[in-house]
């Protein structure tokens, strides 16, 4: 018979690839910064996405180092047209892990 204490070891937390920060400041206009922290060096996409899932713009993609990084996103799709006042969601894909957060920009 295994106890609650026994099966405990075959669980294990997967470690931890990075922490994404919330944007600052939120709401915003004209410009942002997202924060994201890596434990270590990884190949990083930083995506940003309108309500409805499309894709806005890509602020951060390619192998990055270990530590504090920090991105501005000035409120403008990939065309370098400036997007509505709205809900957008920016994603941070690192080490086969991802994390999504909710910004606002008022125009």
């Amino acid at each position: 018979m295994t106890s609650v204490n026994d099966s405990e070891d075959i669980f294990t937390e997967a470690p931890q690839v990075f922490t994404l920060s919330q944007n600052a400041p939120n709401p915003f206009n004209p410009s942002t910064a997202i924060g994201f922290s890596l434990f270590r060096a990884a190949d990083v996409r930083l995506a940003v996405y309108d309500a409805l899932g499309r894709e806005v713009a890509v602020l951060a993609e390619g192998s990055y180092p270990a530590g504090d990084h920090t991105v501005r996103w000035d409120g403008r799709d990939h065309r370098g047209i400036k997007v509505s006042s709205g809900v957008y969601l920016y994603r941070l894909t690192a080490g086969g892990k991802a994390e999504i957060r909710r910004m606002a920009l008022v125009r």
